[in-house]
């Protein structure tokens, strides 16, 4: 990993970093990860380890810079890296807000309805995880349970949960149900997020997830969401320089444990309302922070994610449009190679919004249209259409006009323009339900073959669950 090309902003934020990560150091929670530091070389005192920036950049740069996210049905296969920018669900809300702001907790029919439109829009290659938090699912192996819906309702490309090892591995035993042990080690089938702890942490349950799947050859993003002025410096160059020192950190590790083990650079960094200290998920600051994100890790030659389609609005409002654009058009035009929490979320991660889900998919359909650019050609000139029209002609019924009039302008699928009779927000919302119900009501589940889908629905029995409540997923 050479760093003599970067840019000088982010070679001040790597130098940063360096010196975090070598006078303070990084804590990890597991005894198997801090005697793998020692076996490795890295100064350990109890559970904190001292990187010099020499064993950074070794073990960094062992991580390959793109790799396949392999889904069941091969045209959802997921290219991850480089100049590929790929939408991603929405993740961990517990809560479902109405259009008027009101709340309730989220169910497991609204997690498979997610999961029912993740799978319908084009815009996405991949399913599953904590899409939302069920009521009805608590305590263990209900990431397992998700896993088995997302099997039931989705072929796309898979997500899953975190958890305690015990947890994890009964992800990955259930991917090799439906993969098999042999694939699953040849091919990259599922992907989670590890988080840290800010600051300089990284817990049990998140080393546990990491440890299994890099062991079953399965990538993994390392993520900080560090909130400046509370468990981060203020200033936002401390706030991404101790974000880029964790994921570093965290990147290094999944290396000793595997080189060449597929992982991405992540970051939900971001700054905390210092009125009341509460994250601020759609402010410029967090703009800025998924930007540098982005820049960093394509200097280390890493793929990277964060960002999305993020607010902190409380309803569908003017808040959450503005805001929402506003991190999804920053993150797109930065390269972001996996954008999740990309439709749907809001309240700072509080809620999900069957509602701001549909929007969400207009803005990023926008947002493409808008970072496209303007094709320039002797076709697209169109000086001979022009001459031909001539002076108070019109273009309506040219034959350019018909060539291009679906490509070329952006068609919006519930923004309204021209004239609107009655109420322009009801006649929105209707617009935006008829949308949302088309969606579901013509879904069509994918096949699973029976006899993958009774030995899931037998493992998940001999976990604790009813076996009749799992058979009633699927015809959910």
């Amino acid at each position: 990993m050479q760093f003599d090309n970067m840019e000088e902003d982010l070679r001040q934020i790597h130098e940063a970093s360096m010196q975090i990560l070598e006078k303070t150091g990084m804590k990890f929670h597991h005894p198997e990860v801090t005697l793998l530091l020692e076996q490795k070389g890295i100064t350990v005192s109890g559970q904190t380890a001292f990187f010099k920036r020499e064993q950074i950049a070794e073990w960094v740069g062992k991580a390959p810079s793109c790799f396949t996210l392999y889904a069941r049905n091969p045209r959802y296969d997921m290219v991850v890296g480089g100049e590929h920018v790929e939408c991603c669900p929405g993740s961990g809300s517990p809560a479902i807000s109405g259009s008027d702001g009101s709340k309730r907790p989220a169910t497991m029919n609204d997690y498979i309805n997610f999961l029912k439109l993740y799978h319908q829009s084009d815009l996405y290659k991949c399913n599953g995880g904590f899409v939302v938090q069920p009521a009805e699912l608590s305590g263990k192996y209900s990431i397992a349970m998700m896993l088995y819906a997302t099997f039931c309702f989705s072929d796309k490309g898979i997500v899953t949960g975190t958890g305690s090892g015990e947890e994890v591995q009964a992800l990955m035993d259930m991917l090799a149900t439906v993969f098999g042990k042999e694939d699953l080690s040849r091919h990259a089938r599922a992907i989670t997020i590890v988080n840290t702890n800010t600051p300089l942490q990284f817990d049990k349950n998140m080393l546990e997830t990491m440890l299994v799947f890099v062991k079953h050859s399965q990538p993994v993003i390392i993520a900080a969401a560090s909130m400046a002025g509370t468990t981060a410096p203020v200033t936002l160059a401390g706030t991404i320089a101790l974000t880029n020192a964790e994921v570093l950190a965290g990147i290094a590790v999944a290396q000793m444990l595997r080189a060449g083990t597929p992982v991405v650079y992540g970051s939900q960094s971001t700054t905390a309302d210092m009125r009341t200290g509460s994250i601020a998920i759609g402010s410029p600051e967090g703009a800025l922070c998924y930007e540098y994100a982005a820049r960093l890790a394509k200097a280390y030659g890493l793929p990277c994610r964060g960002g999305g389609s993020l607010t902190d609005a409380k309803s569908l409002s003017v808040q959450a449009g503005y805001e929402t654009m506003l991190t999804q058009l920053t993150t797109q035009r930065a390269g972001m190679n996996l954008m999740f929490q990309s439709s749907g979320i809001m309240d700072g991660y509080a809620s999900m919004s069957y509602e701001k889900f549909i929007v969400d998919l207009e803005i990023i359909k926008m947002a493409r249209r808008y970072l496209a650019g303007v094709a320039v050609n002797r076709d697209t000139l169109a000086v001979d259409v022009i001459n031909e029209a001539g002076i108070a002609g019109q273009f309506l019924t040219a034959e350019h006009t018909m060539k291009h009039c679906r490509k070329e302008p952006f068609i919006p699928e519930i923004s309204l323009r021209g004239t609107v009779t009655g109420d322009p927000t009801a006649k929105l919302l209707e617009t935006i339900h008829s949308k949302k119900d088309k969606m579901l009501n013509t879904y069509q589940q994918p096949e699973l073959p029976l006899e993958i889908q009774q030995q899931l629905v037998q493992y998940l029995a001999g976990k604790g669950f009813d076996k009749t409540y799992i058979e009633s997923l699927q015809h959910m």
